[in-house]
């Protein structure tokens, strides 16, 4: 194909993002979860056959019904950013970008910095649950983590950057239940968790408590886009046991001690800068592009 480009749709749609972004700002208005929500289903989709809009596509049997990806959030905030740009240039923008458009968005109105995002990513016709398998897991050793995002062309400081993604994050007890009171069948905790914050876990997270009650990853600063989170890694404060093991190995724990060790806000300028060219990398894994294919209508069903 020909690629993406920033300038993809001047001619043909040039108010694309400025339609996009007041569609997002006006769900977020109402539910600050739709940043975290839409920032996840864009990772979702990259993963899964590239970013060609697979995760949107509803019915039996499609990626979204898999367990991966059953408490994903957000579909209705890509759905009505697609109807007001298809009102505005019908058959012209892709779900893919509008996903890709708006999950920058979402970081932009959480107090992260924003990036020029390319497009011109054309829409699958294929989503399939059993393809869901190879998605990062909240269990996954460090290695494991590594594999799955260096299969996808994306590094070990692409892993740790997008996974500070998480300083917006929202999981449930569910997720991180299991290591506040029988981990591994101890009968204790988890003992990568910080002694000082584990009453706070189980505060929030009673042993036999609802399981689907929805919990900050960053907690102390859930809904900002900032350096918090990695602070928490080193603390023993993260939440899910797949982002506490970055501190525990040694090569991923160097690039969070890099975040968190410089002075003022340099630290942060440079965790900002560096989760852009993050996400246009990721933005950019297995493209359809050109011919290849189509410009979906509506973004839960092929045309």
């Amino acid at each position: 194909g020909q690629g993406t480009s920033v300038g993809f749709y001047s001619r043909t749609c040039p108010r694309v993002e400025s339609i996009v972004g007041s569609a997002v700002r006006s769900h977020f208005a109402s539910d600050e979860g739709t940043a975290p929500g839409v920032l996840r289903l864009h990772f979702h989709d990259c993963f899964i056959r590239g970013c060609d809009g697979s995760v949107l596509l509803a019915g039996n049997g499609t990626e979204r019904t898999a367990l991966p990806n059953v408490l994903l959030r957000g579909y209705e905030v890509i759905d009505d950013a697609k109807n007001q740009v298809e009102a505005a240039c019908p058959g012209v923008v892709s779900c893919a970008d509008v996903l890709a458009i708006a999950a920058r968005d979402a970081v932009v109105l959480t107090g992260g910095v924003g990036w020029e995002v390319q497009k011109g990513r054309r829409d699958g016709r294929i989503s399939l649950a059993s393809e869901t398998a190879t998605l990062p897991l909240f269990t996954d050793s460090v290695q494991i983590q590594i594999d799955k995002f260096q299969a996808r062309g994306l590094d070990i400081q692409d892993l740790v950057t997008l996974v500070g993604s998480h300083t917006i994050g929202i999981t449930v007890c569910n997720s991180f239940r299991y290591r506040l009171y029988n981990f591994s069948g101890t009968g204790a905790a988890d003992p990568t968790i910080n002694p000082a914050f584990l009453p706070t876990l189980r505060s929030i997270c009673p042993e036999n408590g609802n399981g689907s009650r929805r919990v900050y990853l960053d907690q102390g600063s859930g809904s900002r886009f900032d350096l918090s989170f990695f602070r928490n890694v080193k603390e023993g404060k993260a939440v899910l046991e797949s982002d506490q093991r970055l501190w525990g190995d040694a090569s991923t724990r160097t690039l969070v001690e890099r975040y968190l060790g410089m002075r003022g806000a340099a630290g942060l300028r440079l965790f900002d800068a560096e989760f852009a060219r993050a996400m246009v990398k990721m933005g950019n894994i297995q493209l359809k592009t050109g011919a290849e294919g189509e410009i979906r209508r509506v973004c839960s069903s092929p045309n």
